[in-house]
């Protein structure tokens, strides 16, 4: 195997995002003195001793409940053990050993991967304390492991000992050529849903509850058609109705997970229609330069005839007129219905933000603009552009040198980016378009 992966599991609040972020080095896991805040699986990537390692920091287990949120982490963590290496089994010292404790650690050793006992919030590890000990009884081959994940101490002996575990290994390193894609959108609006379709298997948790994913979660998908990794975001809400701290992480989060991905997915619920804030939320995906696919998400619930799409389609142009190059789709996570057209336009607009276009190619097509709308002109003085070249890909970036910046009016940038389009395309992904002055401005 090329990394080895490590999940961290245990009750609800004994510290294991903390230890995941710690391990990390990155703020990726939200961390908040609350049960229940990591509902989905999240993974990173630390290095120790040379070795790259993946870990993925999971929801906490409840063993007995009747709760439909915390019986769907228990499954989440259960598809985090099948897929380890090695098992952190976290436990907090200030509660001792519990009987929830005993009951999930009877579950791991039915996985029959190598447990690593993990003793948090022993913040003097030199002076350890009594209830420490009590851990032994769990029975596990590897002793515990006394560690405080907010100061970060005992976590190299913690790592030793996983890697300890796993005894030899293949760590050639793979290089990661997989077209990272952001799922964004409001919440309900089907983003888990849609993964989960691609995949076939419940990664994500899959609720009717508002706000249910909260964390940016990542899965890797490979098939015909390439190599994808989803970024599944929290729903980002109006900022209004943003009145508890991790609901401001999520939407934060959401942020983070547009800035690293290749493509965004934008979402959006066709029964409710484009609304004010799925507008915003394009605007985060534009912004950041990111090639984009407006996916209209629960076709299947639309009452349909000949104009409908056409229709549908005017909307969102309207409503997302800062964006037209954004291809739309309109599909069903429910049914399925046109969900593999997806990776497609994936591999299109990926292409086509990746796009390079030679310095000759582009002053031919600025000579014949220029040439068929003059520049404009201003009090006698007229605007001359002498040359374009392209510095930079995703997005498609060109400077242009001209003779004076302020006669470089707007409309007329929009003209020459139409000018690029219509002759090279850039379908799906911002161009961004950097005037500089060169030369005298005296005309």
């Amino acid at each position: 195997m090329a990394k080895p992966v490590i999940a961290i599991v245990g009750r609800p609040n004994v510290g294991k995002s903390t230890l995941f972020n710690k391990l990390i080095g990155e703020r990726r896991s939200i961390v908040e003195d609350v049960p229940g805040v990591t509902r989905d699986r999240i993974y990173g990537e630390t290095e120790w001793r040379g070795k790259k390692l993946a870990v993925i920091d999971t929801g906490g287990i409840e063993p007995k409940t009747g709760d439909v949120i915390l019986s769907q982490m228990k499954e989440q963590a259960q598809i985090a053990i099948d897929d380890a290496d090695v098992i952190v089994f976290m436990c907090d010292v200030r509660t001792g050993l519990t009987a929830n404790d005993r009951d999930i650690a009877v579950m791991l050793k039915r996985s029959g991967k190598p447990i690593v006992p993990c003793i948090n919030k022993c913040d003097r590890i030199g002076d350890l304390p009594f209830e420490f000990y009590e851990f032994y009884e769990l029975g596990f081959a590897c002793d515990p492991i006394a560690v405080s994940s907010i100061h970060g101490t005992g976590s190299g002996d913690l790592l030793d000992a996983c890697l300890e575990s796993l005894g030899e290994w293949d760590d050639s390193e793979q290089e990661d050529d997989t077209i990272k894609v952001a799922v964004i959108g409001k919440p309900n609006a089907g983003k888990s849903s849609i993964i989960n379709r691609f995949i076939g298997q419940e990664r994500m948790i899959v609720s009717d509850i508002a706000g249910t994913t909260r964390d940016a979660v990542d899965t890797r998908v490979e098939n015909e058609q390439g190599k994808f990794t989803f970024i599944d975001t929290a729903g980002i809400r109006r900022q209004a109705k943003i009145d508890d701290k991790i609901e401001k992480y999520s939407v934060l989060r959401a942020h983070m997970a547009v800035e690293r991905a290749d493509v965004c997915l934008l979402l959006i619920d066709a029964v409710t229609g484009i609304t004010e804030q799925d507008e915003k939320i394009a605007g985060i995906a534009h912004e950041a330069g990111k090639a984009t696919i407006i996916v209209v998400n629960k076709w299947d619930a639309i009452e349909k005839d000949n104009n409908t799409v056409k229709q549908y389609t005017e909307k969102i142009r309207v409503a997302l007129a800062y964006m037209p190059y954004a291809p739309i789709l309109f599909v069903s996570a429910k049914t399925g219905q046109r969900i593999p057209n997806i990776y497609e336009h994936i591999n299109y607009v990926h292409n086509q933000a990746n796009t390079r276009i030679s310095t000759g190619m582009l002053n031919d097509v600025l000579a014949e603009a220029t040439m068929r709308t003059q520049p404009p002109t201003d009090k006698g003085r007229r605007l001359k552009i002498y040359y374009m070249t392209q510095i930079s890909v995703a997005p498609p970036t060109f400077v242009i040198f001209c003779n004076n910046i302020e006669l470089f009016h707007y409309s007329y940038q929009r003209y020459l980016e139409n000018c690029l389009r219509d002759t090279f395309g850039f379908r799906g992904t911002p161009i961004k378009l950097i005037i500089r002055q060169k030369g005298d401005d005296k005309v």
